[in-house]
């Protein structure tokens, strides 16, 4: 279970070195690092789609999972969660009425707490360690989250760095569970899994970017239809 560590202490480091930094950091280098985070993502999907087994199974899944993910309102869902936690924050960290900045820095806070721990290259990277053992893409994560992390902490200070603890919480369960899959994986399910994800990341950079505002969270479905429906594609039409 090398990527979830490697992931939190880039967070814990990016964090600490943030916070120090403070002001000192450029705006145009706060402006430009997102922006090659998003193309590196870009680039590491389209590299995994080149691994795709069956592009029919890989297709009619992502479709599915985006159906199912519209039709449940995850992203929305998503959404009103983030107003559901700043409203939780609020009472038990108290500010004077009408403080923006003391407002503006829970909403932000409770927003990248989300962007760091069930973001679709986090949720991808760490069952895809779990099943194949390859920690790339959570080791990818990692360098992007330091910069991320980095950026953030210039402006919010050292409490980014905590959200490392959440963020090796979530991973470690996604692991452990993809894990136990292993027994039941071919290699052409394990190959269109990862087609998938590049999928995903490739709409992640694309949004990261301000190309294209992918529903993210509403295609993540399909990282759990695509392995089944890649085995029963195989078993019909071999």
């Amino acid at each position: 279970m090398l990527g979830p560590w490697i992931n939190s202490a880039a967070l814990l480091i990016g964090g600490g070195a943030g916070s120090m930094l403070s002001a000192r950091l450029p705006r145009q280098v706060r402006e430009a690092l997102p922006l090659t985070c998003g193309i590196i993502s870009a680039g590491i999907g389209t590299v995994m789609v080149n691994k795709v087994h069956t592009i029919p199974a890989l297709a009619l899944a992502l479709l599915a999972g985006a159906f199912i993910g519209e039709m449940l309102f995850l992203e929305r869902g998503l959404e009103t969660m983030l107003g559901w936690l700043q409203s939780r924050a609020k009472r038990f960290i108290h500010f004077e009425e009408g403080d923006a900045h003391a407002q503006g820095f829970v909403r932000r806070y409770v927003t990248i707490l989300v962007l760091f721990c069930v973001s679709g290259m986090g949720i991808f990277g760490s069952m895809q360690e779990g099943m194949t053992g390859d920690a790339s893409i959570l080791m990818t994560k990692a360098v992007l989250d330091l910069f991320t992390a980095l950026i953030f902490a210039a402006d919010m200070g050292a409490s980014v760095a905590l959200i490392a603890l959440p963020q090796i919480l979530i991973q470690s369960l996604l692991f452990c569970s993809a894990y136990l899959l292993i027994p039941l994986l071919s290699p052409a399910m394990q190959a269109d899994f990862s087609a998938c994800g590049g999928i995903i990341m490739l709409a992640t950079g694309l949004r990261i970017c301000g190309i294209k505002i992918f529903p993210i969270v509403n295609m993540l479905p399909a990282l759990l239809l695509i392995m089944p429906v890649s085995a029963l594609w195989v078993y019909w039409f071999p």
